[in-house]
């Protein structure tokens, strides 16, 4: 059943959606959402260095100050997906929020790396209920394709003032206290929560939980990644770390099982039909393999190789932040003109080209040279992303909008958290930073330029625009 601004239009045929006011509330809470999802990620990743100073744990504690929060967000997306369809997504989002704000004074409070880890678990779990709750108000708010690429343009900005802000704030917080770099979240939470109110009541679907599919599905996840940032450190031939990585193989299986059988999957296979679908999927993973990576190695090399205060290595990201502000903006003129195809591509081999040139100088030790070369990656990401996230939007039914936009943020928030695991485990694995960083960028971009290659497939206009 399905209810509220799902509705259609009498006479009409056609979704009534809410009044442009309304959808442009709903626009700007939805790019505050993405905003406070991105900050959250790039903030802390210029506060390692003093997070470790104070509470210590090492490099494995590192990554999974970065990876508890990524884990947690990309295995509970799908069950967050659900739940956006069967309580509406301005509830949803409602929970999320909330649960944020309280995680982010757990995080800021945390005594120990250990209770810092816990509290960016719980964290985690707020962000997968807020991101795909966001997209749906946009779905809902913006029904045409047209209006809804431009949208989802203005959506991305969100996360893109979080990457021009994020470390170069970040930076700022951490000289300091590092601590602050989460109470920062507390005011953006409450500003949510008070708009929120001016939201109209979303669609909802009755649809049965999955919880066979979940709990496998986080079975599996934890188990990669302990797997993979534990191999990076202790190596991968010990015992515990074979032991993960085959529980997380019989995981995906038997996730992949249960989701063929079960009557409601929490991933169903239906949205696997349209190739622009599948296509969208791995240039999700992809961009995030890259975009993450690069933060996280960059980040540790400003500060541990070169030196750099936190506040000066938050400069170094600020060019390609702003170029990403303004590829975002553009993005959406782009996909109207040309289709979705020669933006994701050009994004995404721009973003492959960066990756290669800041292995290839990375000797030279010039954090002015990464700035510039940063620039490529941000553009090329912002100009690829929102055209893919309209793909995806576009190939599902509206009644799914919400289940779509967390299957395509799931294989995201994966390609980061392996990104993170993988990279960290290269580097910690090679005999000097710099090596490390070249073979970690050289990996990142072959999964790059592999997905610029698959874009060139995606058509014009995907199934269900």
């Amino acid at each position: 059943m399905v209810t509220g601004q799902g509705a259609r239009s009498a006479g009409t045929g056609r979704p009534a959606g809410p009044a442009p006011a309304a959808a442009r509330r709903a626009l700007f809470l939805a790019s505050l959402a993405f905003f406070l999802i991105t900050l959250d990620i790039l903030i802390v990743n210029v506060a390692l260095t003093r997070i470790g100073d104070e509470l210590g744990g090492g490099p494995t504690a590192q990554q999974w100050v970065i990876d508890g929060y990524t884990l947690m967000f990309a295995a509970l997306l799908l069950s967050a997906g659900n739940l956006s369809d069967r309580i509406g997504a301005k509830r949803t989002l409602g929970v999320g929020i909330a649960l944020f704000l309280l995680s982010s004074v757990a995080c800021a409070a945390a005594p120990t790396v250990g209770a810092l880890i816990a509290a960016r678990f719980v964290q985690g779990v707020a962000a997968a209920a807020m991101l795909p709750a966001s997209m749906a108000l946009i779905r809902e708010g913006f029904p045409d394709a047209r209006q809804r690429a431009r949208a989802l343009g203005i959506w991305a900005v969100g996360g893109a003032v979080a990457t021009a802000v994020g470390p170069l704030l970040g930076g700022l917080l951490t000289t300091i206290d590092w601590r602050l770099v989460f109470l920062i979240n507390l005011p953006v939470c409450v500003l949510m929560l008070v708009l929120l109110r001016a939201v109209a009541p979303s669609s909802t679907v009755s649809t049965p939980f999955d919880g066979a599919g979940q709990a496998l599905s986080l079975v599996a996840l934890v188990a990669l990644m302990y797997g993979l940032i534990e191999g990076g450190a202790a190596g991968f031939a010990e015992p515990v770390v074979v032991a993960a990585l085959a529980v997380a193989l019989v995981g995906v299986a038997a996730f992949l099982v249960v989701q063929s059988r079960v009557a409601h999957p929490m991933m169903p296979p239906v949205l696997f039909r349209s190739r622009e679908m599948r296509i969208s999927l791995g240039v999700g993973f992809a961009f995030m393999v890259g975009n993450f990576g690069s933060v996280y190695v960059v980040s540790l090399y400003l500060q541990q190789h070169l030196g750099l205060s936190p506040l000066l290595a938050g400069l170094v990201f600020l060019p390609s932040a702003a170029f990403a502000v303004a590829g975002n903006i553009v993005s959406g003129g782009l996909s109207n003109r040309f289709g979705p195809r020669v933006p994701v591509a050009a994004g995404l081999t721009s973003m492959a080209v960066g990756l290669l040139a800041m292995a290839a100088t990375a000797s030279l030790g010039s954090p002015w040279l990464f700035a510039g070369l940063l620039v490529l990656t941000g553009l090329g990401g912002s100009v690829a992303m929102p055209p893919v996230t309209s793909v995806v939007l576009a190939s599902a039914p509206a009644e799914r909008a919400s289940t779509a936009s967390a299957v395509f943020n799931t294989f995201r928030q994966v390609g980061g958290a392996v990104a993170i695991a993988v990279l960290g485990g290269l580097l910690a694995g090679a005999s000097s930073f710099v090596p490390g960083l070249q073979v970690s960028f050289v990996v990142a971009a072959g999964v790059v330029v592999v997905a610029a290659g698959a874009a060139l497939f995606i058509r014009q206009r995907p199934e269900h625009a």
